[in-house]
Parts: structure tokens; C-alpha cells; sequence
């Protein structure tokens, strides 16, 4: 928890950084180009498409009814802008989660490697094109669940769990690979997806509660229409920088935790190796008496050695006299 929330205010902090923020409109301006490409030659279209559909549904025509009853008959125009800005956030959500993750990701690893991590050695375990593809794979796959929950979204518990927990996997799957791809080896990047798997899904959800919040901008060009080309890239805006500091944040997380990983392998190895280098081990003392080879003899007529003077005891604090200022004059001098 502690490298969680230590990640979570490194992130925070990062995204006021200049360099993130002028990153941040990059990939703004390629989303609103494309939201306002796709509106200009389909949001006619769309519009009069799910207005049919709902008048000839007859639960809406029903709604129809009752709004008219109760003096609401202005909605009935909304609600088919409505629909279609429903539809159309998810695919703006996981279009700024694709863009980020090719675009921007790349740049803000590099800003949080240089800064705090210009040391870690970059193996290079992962690839560019393998990560787009996992990313393209990963949001199919989330869009195919968020079309099969769409019906489950009108329990209002649902609504409130089951699109954070997508967006979360969503996230979780492309940035535990982008961030990782670069510094660790596959190895490493399975070890640390196996270890923090909790971890990252959990910081996934977070950031999925947290893009929530831009779709009430983004709804609400609905009702302020004057507003709308205002309102619109703002939330894609922020849309981009939720993604931004989501990939600050698993940044700085996955990148402290590849570097404790490679801390803890050093010290295995050093502990592995460290008996063979010092070669020498309490329970080999026999053995390597045993195998000693015996000095040789001295030869005929060569002087013995003098014998080893005994060490005074006196000068280490032990024996009869220790810790005195002088010898007793009464015992015999040393030999």
C-alpha cells in the first residue's frame, strides 16, 4: 500500500510537469479532429437513426406519452443526442486510452526513467507493435463487454461497478505491458504482473472511476448545445489527461517495483556465491587438516627454530596482573 500511494503522489505531481501537459494536447487535437470528423459526416445520420428506432419502439413511445403528460415534451429531443453521446463515449474513451498508450506513453516513461530512474538498465522485453496489438485486442474485448453490460447498467448498483471494473481491466492490461516493455525482460514483466496483479487492477479501477467523471461534460454539450463545441474537447481533454496520469502512475509503480526485483535477484545471487569465494567453511577444518601435507624434516645438523615466545597475557587484559599500570616486580620477568 505504501509503494501504491507513494506512485499515486509521484503521478499527481508529475502531471503539473510542462512537458506532460504540452504532451497532453497532442493527442487532443488528433481526437478532436477525428470526434469532429465523424460528427460532421454522421451525427445527422445517428441522430435520426435512433429517433426513429424509439418511436417505433413502443416502451419509448410510452415514455413519449408520459413526458408529454407531465409537461416535459422538450426532452423528447434530447433524448436521441442523448443515446448517440452514450454510445459514442465509450469509443471515445477507449480511443484516448489507444492514443495514450502509443503516443504519450512512450514520452512520459521516458520523463519519469530520466528523473528517477536513470540507472535501471533497459532490457527491452517488449515490443511496440506487440504492445499496439495487445492494446487493439484488449479494447475489443472491452467494448464487447460493455455492449453485453449495457443491459445490466439500468440496476443502479450495476451502473456504478461494472463500467469502472472494464475500463480498469482495460487500463491494467495496456499499461502493465507499455510501461514495462522498454525496462524489463518478459520475464521480469510476468514476475511483476504475477506479484502486483492486485495491485495494477486496482490502480486500473481507480483511474476507470476517475475517466467517469469527464462524461458529465461530455453529456452535458447535450443540454447546452451553444456550449457543446466548447464543452466537447474539454472533456476529451481531461479524458487525456486522466490516461496521462495513468500512465504516471503505472510508470512510477511498475518501474520501483522492477527495481526492488533486481535488488532482491543481486543479493540471491551474491548469498549464492559468497560460500565459493570465501572457500572456507567451519565443518571443512578436519578435512582440510587431514589433507594438509606434512612439513618437511629438518635435515642433520641444521639449527632448531627457537621457540615461539608464549604472548604476555597482561597485554590483553587477561592473566594474573591485568589491567595494572606496571608488572609485579615479585614475579619472574617474561622469557
Amino acid at each position: 500500500m505504501r509503494e501504491l500511494l507513494d506512485a499515486f503522489w509521484r503521478a499527481a505531481a508529475y502531471c503539473l510537469h510542462p512537458r506532460v501537459i504540452a504532451l497532453s494536447v497532442l493527442p487532443l487535437l488528433l481526437m478532436v479532429a477525428a470526434a469532429v470528423g465523424l460528427g460532421w459526416f454522421f451525427w445527422e445520420g445517428a441522430v435520426d437513426g435512433v429517433r426513429q428506432a424509439a418511436e417505433a419502439w413502443q416502451l419509448s413511445a410510452a415514455l413519449f406519452l408520459w413526458l408529454d403528460s407531465v409537461g416535459l415534451s422538450g426532452l423528447r429531443t434530447a433524448i436521441a443526442p442523448l443515446v448517440v453521446v452514450f454510445i459514442a463515449t465509450p469509443v471515445i474513451v477507449v480511443g484516448a486510452l489507444v492514443v495514450v498508450a502509443s503516443l504519450m506513453t512512450p514520452a512520459v516513461l521516458s520523463l519519469v526513467a530520466e528523473r528517477r530512474f536513470p540507472a535501471l538498465e533497459r532490457r527491452r522485453g517488449g515490443s511496440f507493435w506487440t504492445g499496439l496489438l495487445g492494446a487493439l485486442g484488449a479494447s475489443v474485448l472491452a467494448l464487447l463487454a460493455i455492449a453485453v453490460s449495457v443491459p445490466l447498467w439500468f440496476i443502479p448498483p450495476l451502473v456504478l461497478i461494472l463500467p469502472p471494473l472494464i475500463w480498469g481491466w482495460l487500463t491494467y492490461r495496456v499499461m502493465s505491458y507499455d510501461v514495462l516493455a522498454d525496462h524489463a525482460s518478459r520475464e521480469e514483466r510476468r514476475e511483476l504482473i504475477r506479484r502486483h496483479r492486485g495491485s495494477l487492477l486496482a490502480m486500473g479501477v481507480l483511474t476507470g472511476y476517475l475517466g467517469a467523471a469527464p462524461s458529465v461534460v461530455w453529456a452535458s454539450g447535450v443540454f447546452f448545445l451553444a456550449l457543446a463545441p466548447v464543452l466537447v474537447p474539454v472533456a476529451i481533454w481531461i479524458y487525456t489527461l486522466v490516461f496521462a496520469f495513468a500512465a504516471l502512475w503505472f510508470a512510477h509503480f511498475s518501474l520501483a517495483a522492477l527495481q526492488r526485483l533486481r535488488a532482491e535477484q543481486a543479493s540471491g545471487a551474491a548469498v549464492e556465491v559468497l560460500p565459493a569465494r570465501a572457500g572456507w567453511r567451519a565443518h571443512d577444518a578436519p578435512v582440510a587438516a587431514a589433507n594438509a601435507e606434512p612439513a618437511p624434516a629438518p635435515s642433520a645438523g641444521a639449527p632448531l627454530a627457537p621457540p615461539a615466545r608464549l604472548p604476555d597475557l597482561r597485554e590483553f587484559g587477561r592473566g594474573p596482573g591485568a589491567g595494572s599500570p606496571s608488572p609485579d616486580p615479585r614475579l619472574p620477568p617474561p622469557p
